[in-house]
């Protein structure tokens, strides 16, 4: 059961302006939602680690760590749904938070309507996400995935993934090598989404290829206007 339904969140609200981070609280609280905040980057990510909250709302701007390098760091070891609030009207700084690995963004000053609009879709994107898949644990070259542990490792080596990376590499690696098209890959990654965007793929393949460079093992090459393919590094 999700929001839509009616399960209240636990929300991690974070901005370095208390009146902003007050206002938002309000809001969020009124639709029935809990609240844990924080008011700079460092502060943010202890919260996500020591609350595990179900949802994040993350100024971009902020002293010491801004949004995008906390998106970075969240998304080492969370998937976690991320939502910047941004005063920012530079479209470069909007893309950089949503490469780092945030969902969404809402421009300030947005409304009641509009933020808890932005809230459920993010919420049923997530919802609709891959669960593992059946069958018994495949190997492709130093590639080793168990979907049934939703476990991945590469040279013995395991290797966290958020759960979109995990089912975009198992598509991948089924594939064994042949170009897996767009449409097949979004089908994958966001199940139930009916009209998924292709510009989702690009930023979850992009972190997907640097853990996998990380680790040694092949990675996911883009075939101009017809998909990826998993491929050994030369």
């Amino acid at each position: 059961m999700g929001p839509v339904e009616g399960r209240p969140l636990l929300v991690l609200i974070v901005d370095d302006e208390p009146a902003m981070v007050g206002a938002v609280s309000a809001l969020v609280g009124s639709a029935g939602h809990r609240v844990v905040t924080a008011y700079d980057g460092d502060t943010a990510l202890r919260r996500l680690a020591e609350e595990s909250p179900d949802l994040v709302l993350l100024d971009l701007a902020m002293p010491g760590r801004d949004g995008v390098e906390v998106v970075r760091i969240a998304r080492r070891t969370s998937d976690v749904p991320i939502i910047i609030l941004t005063g920012e009207t530079d479209e470069l700084a909007k893309v950089g938070a949503l490469d780092a690995g945030a969902d969404d963004y809402v421009t300030k000053p947005f409304g009641r309507h509009e933020l808890l609009a932005r809230i459920r879709a993010v919420m049923r994107r997530r919802e609709s996400a891959p669960t593992p898949r059946t069958g018994g644990p495949r190997r492709l070259w130093s590639l080793a995935i168990d979907p049934r542990r939703f476990e991945v490792s590469v040279g013995g080596a395991p290797l966290i993934l958020t759960r979109i990376e995990f089912a975009l590499l198992a598509a991948l690696a089924d594939a064994a090598g042949a170009v897996v098209p767009h449409a097949e890959l979004l089908a994958a990654g966001w199940p139930g989404e009916p009209d998924p965007d292709p510009q989702w793929l690009k930023p979850h393949l992009a972190r997907l290829r640097t853990k996998l460079e990380a680790a040694g093992g092949p990675v996911p090459l883009s075939v101009r206007a017809v998909g990826y393919r998993l491929a050994e590094r030369e």
